[in-house]
């Protein structure tokens, strides 16, 4: 977990996440920084908008609350509306799944 962290306040100083940087923030720590789970995490996040990820954490819980408290009014909606909740929320797990990788390759 303290190998995000790193990232995370990297991203959020405006620093650039690179090997070099996430080591000296590890080291900072005092943790014992292993140069592969580096490479792995820089590696990882090449192409992350970190930013979009945040908010859409953040707004993770919220999301999975509104389709139960919508599931009476989708009951009674048409055949077409139901569909296209479908793959709304085959996106949503798609989306879930992919962080939830992201966050099981740093244990």
């Amino acid at each position: 977990m303290e190998y995000i962290y790193a990232a995370l306040l990297l991203h959020n100083a405006g620093k650039e996440i690179t090997e070099e940087n996430v080591t000296a923030v590890l080291k900072s720590a005092g943790v014992e920084v292993q140069d592969a789970r580096v490479k792995a995490l820089v590696a990882a996040l090449e192409d992350v908008n970190i930013e979009e990820a945040i908010n859409r954490a953040a707004l993770a819980p919220v999301a999975a609350a509104a389709p139960a408290a919508a599931a009476a009014p989708a009951a009674a909606a048409a055949p077409a509306a139901e569909e296209e909740e479908t793959e709304e929320e085959k996106k949503e797990e798609d989306e879930e799944s992919g962080l939830a990788g992201l966050g099981a390759l740093f244990g």
